[in-house]
């Protein structure tokens, strides 16, 4: 399933598919590293939903709906990110 990068919620996980931006736009966030197969989780979103803060690559990175609406990303499951962190057991009582 593929959605845009604005529609996703805090600690959502998902894979960038295309970047279709304005071509200064777009030039700017593939060179921060906003590249097709880059794995990102959604960190948080101001409060009216403008800007949306996006953790990839080590750093983070917030953007405004207008620029996440041209990223196409594909939603993953906690379990299929490469970078998240396994469960540990509970320790036993």
């Amino acid at each position: 399933m593929v959605t845009v990068l604005g529609d996703l919620s805090p600690g959502d996980r998902a894979r960038v598919q295309t970047v279709r931006c304005a071509p200064a736009v777009r030039r700017r966030l593939l060179e921060m590293g906003l590249l097709p197969g880059t794995e990102l989780r959604v960190v948080r979103r101001a409060p009216l939903g403008d800007p949306i803060e996006i953790r990839l690559r080590g750093y983070s990175l917030s953007l405004r709906k207008s620029e996440a609406s041209g990223v196409t990303v594909t939603p993953l499951s906690t379990a299929t990110a490469t970078n998240a962190p396994a469960s540990a057991p509970l320790p036993a009582e």
